[in-house]
Order: C-alpha cells, then sequence, then structure tokens
C-alpha cells in the first residue's frame, strides 16, 4: 500500500463525509423515541421474567427445606 500524506487523508475523509445522508431532525426524535420504548419493553420483559424464576427457585427451595 502507499503511504498517504495527511492533506491527501483530511480531503478524502471530506469526501467520504459529503457522501453520508445525514438524517433530519424528526427522524432522529423518532428513532430516539423508539429506542426508549423498546428499552422500557425489555425492561418489563426481562423484570417479569426474573421474578418468575425467582418465584419458582424460591418455591422450590421451600419444598426442599
Amino acid at each position: 500500500m502507499s503511504k498517504t500524506t495527511p492533506a491527501e487523508f483530511i480531503r478524502e475523509v471530506r469526501q467520504e463525509t459529503a457522501k453520508v445522508t445525514w438524517p433530519s431532525r424528526k427522524e432522529t426524535l423518532v428513532t430516539t423515541g423508539m429506542v426508549f420504548v423498546m428499552v422500557v419493553i425489555c425492561a418489563i420483559f426481562f423484570l417479569l421474567v426474573d421474578w418468575t424464576f425467582g418465584s419458582i427457585v424460591q418455591l422450590i427451595l421451600n419444598l426442599r427445606g
């Protein structure tokens, strides 16, 4: 591979950055909202799963003793 000068590297980075399609403010807010909703749904799901398994283990341990 040939060596790239710092100036050439910066020029190439600017060219690549110009090709990027940046999301609009509305798209960013909608996507952020969806992420927060999914995090809450996953948190509730894992809370219920943890509570269920904890209850089952507690029941088994109480039956043994």
